[in-house]
């Protein structure tokens, strides 16, 4: 038996990438896989088609996770489609490196919004769901201590995820909610 047989997780930003391997390992490990995509569905597709045909469980959800809706519609799939939630990985994200001068408000509102208010809507919308051993796995960077030129914005969402996670371990535990937090920095 897989160590993950009977749970349940969540992948957001899982259509390419890191997300995908994730939700792959996860599948391969017994879990059921939501797969969260925000503009390829035919990504998320492949990476679904990939997890049942080596035999596991998945499904393909399309949502913005910079919306309350789209948060709270990636977690109601998981209920829907599978009666539960174990993990939720906060992967979704986005890069776009620019010189200072040239940042924009879209720029700089689109980095914050999915790099930042993403993972949060997403947390609240999980941690309702998630019971003793759940998890919330946050995908990190370690462009916070490499700062890399023309990453302000981007290395500047990063940081504030990072206060995030630390933050929302703290409170978890002082509202005894029975999930777990970890952090994950690649890059």
């Amino acid at each position: 038996m897989n160590k993950l047989t009977g749970k349940v997780a969540v992948v957001t930003g899982a259509s390419k990438g890191i997300g995908a391997a994730i939700a792959k390992s996860l599948a391969a490990e017994g879990a059921s896989v939501v797969v969260n995509y925000a503009s390829s569905k035919a990504g998320a597709d492949a990476v679904v088609s990939a997890i049942t045909k080596a035999g596991g469980k998945a499904v393909a959800v399309g949502a913005d996770v910079s919306t309350t809706a789209g948060a709270q519609g990636i977690i109601d799939a998981a209920i829907k489609n599978y009666g539960r939630l174990d993990v939720l990985v906060n992967n979704s994200g986005v890069y776009e490196f620019s010189p200072i001068e040239a940042v924009t408000e879209e720029h700089f509102h689109r980095h914050f919004n999915i790099n930042v208010l993403g993972p949060l809507l997403t947390t609240q919308a999980a941690v309702k769901h998630l019971g003793e051993g759940g998890s919330i796995i946050n995908i990190s960077s370690g462009v916070t201590r490499l700062t890399p030129p023309n990453s302000t914005v981007y290395t500047g969402t990063k940081g504030c995820a990072r206060c995030h996670h630390q933050r929302a371990r703290q409170g978890t535990r002082q509202q005894e909610y029975p999930c777990q937090f970890h952090q994950s920095r690649h890059g």
